[in-house]
């Protein structure tokens, strides 16, 4: 594990002390093509250092995001639960906030536009902040006017040069993938106007540890937040948390809404949140390094149940070939000797290899062409839409596995 003191991303202290390693993994979304099976895909160092100053958990280190985020293979609109999700939140900011045709949203980190095209189905200006080359192409051919860029205060300083000031901006499980998170939210202030809101989500730090969701942890999250994390880093720009929600998106996220205004008193579940994180030990290393442990127990759970079914006999394969599976995968060892195939329905990863394990992804029509006896459902935070979606491979017994938080046959 990387040695303290590592500088604190958000307050600049060194008061950081290792909490958990994972090992060094390749990165979760770099989905090598088939021509490269049995080519190792590069790995980097996966540990985690707690902030001892502000309670920010984070990476000791960083992989240079134009490494990860300049060529995607993650599509927003691929998830149906996502979708509905985007157009429940839109219509609902613009119901509450009155927004017409004479306001701008803007979305940092706006992926395909699954979200602002419902605001521009409104009638509402957008804008969109997408530093992916591929993706950013999809969402100007849906009509979303998008910049090809990653978010700075630079950034901001120049929209607000021309003339434009955000009544909205959404940052939706960006903020943990910025190694600046200082300069990403003085962007925000900037960019916001006097009387705007900001909505962010992030993945929270306490669902992480109560959900065994570790398979959330990978390079692309810089940062894995508390609302005492958040509250902090809002305030050194004079931003402050208005209220606060618990989402089950992500396996467990915050969705927090943030104003002008350090000093202005958030709601009663904002401090209901920080009430809690002093209880339950936000800043306690020793939460962390509990949940290390546990992690190593649920691998041990889980690769015994499935040698023991290939022991006997049975067909294995996975479901799901996102940033959890490459993690899942690499920190148990569970390879092509275990799992026949992974099924994934973005068609834009079918072909390609899962990182590091090299199992070969398929569509999910291979699940009834082959009709493996157990299928270990790597999206498990979509877990209903992909039972729903696959009910003739249950019908005829097929079985699919849930890793987390216990492994379960459902």
């Amino acid at each position: 594990m990387t040695a303290a003191p590592v500088r604190c991303r958000s307050c600049g202290s060194e008061r950081t002390v290792p909490v958990l390693s994972l090992g060094r993994l390749p990165l979760a979304n770099a989905l090598p093509p088939a021509e490269r099976r049995g080519q190792p895909d590069p790995v980097f160092p996966l540990d985690l250092v707690l902030c001892e100053a502000c309670t920010l958990v984070q990476l000791a280190e960083t992989v240079a995001p134009e490494t990860m985020f300049r060529d995607y293979l993650y599509f927003s609109s691929i998830s149906e639960t996502l979708v509905a999700e985007a157009r429940a939140l839109a219509l609902r900011v613009i119901r509450e906030r009155g927004l017409g045709a004479s306001h701008l949203v803007v979305e940092v980190a706006s992926n395909d536009g699954y979200l602002l095209g419902n605001y521009r189905a409104a009638g509402v200006p957008v804008l969109g902040i997408e530093p992916a080359r591929n993706v950013a192409a999809v969402a100007r051919e849906r009509g979303i006017p998008t910049l090809e860029s990653f978010f700075e205060l630079a950034l901001a300083e120049k929209l607000v040069a021309e003339g434009r000031r955000a009544d909205v901006i959404h940052a939706h499980n960006v903020l943990a993938h910025v190694p600046d998170v200082d300069g990403f939210v003085a962007g925000l202030a900037r960019l916001l106007a006097p009387d705007g809101i900001v909505v962010i989500e992030v993945p929270y730090v306490r669902d992480i540890l109560d959900s065994m969701a570790f398979d959330t942890i990978y390079h692309e999250h810089v940062c894995y937040f508390s609302v005492t994390a958040l509250a902090a880093l809002f305030a050194r720009h004079d931003l402050g948390v208005r209220d606060v929600e618990r989402i089950p998106a992500q396996g467990g996220s915050l969705r927090l809404r943030v104003a002008h205004g350090a000093g202005v008193a958030g709601s009663a579940a904002v401090r209901a949140l920080l009430a809690e994180e002093a209880t339950w030990g936000a800043a306690d290393p020793e939460v962390y390094r509990a949940f290390a442990r546990r992690i190593d127990a649920l691998g041990a759970e889980l690769v015994a149940k499935l040698r023991g079914w290939k022991a006997e006999g049975r067909r294995l394969a996975g479901y799901g070939a996102n940033a959890k599976a490459t993690i899942l995968l690499n920190c148990f060892g569970i390879g092509s000797d275990l799992l026949d195939f992974v099924a994934d329905a973005s068609p834009h990863k079918i072909g390609r290899l899962v990182p590091g394990v090299q199992i070969p992804i398929a569509s999910p029509s291979r699940l009834l062409e082959d009709q493996p006896d157990y299928v270990l459902l790597l999206v498990w935070n979509l877990a209903d839409e992909v039972l729903r979606q696959q009910q003739e491979y249950r019908r005829r017994g097929g079985r699919f596995v849930r890793p987390v938080p216990t492994v379960a046959v459902l």
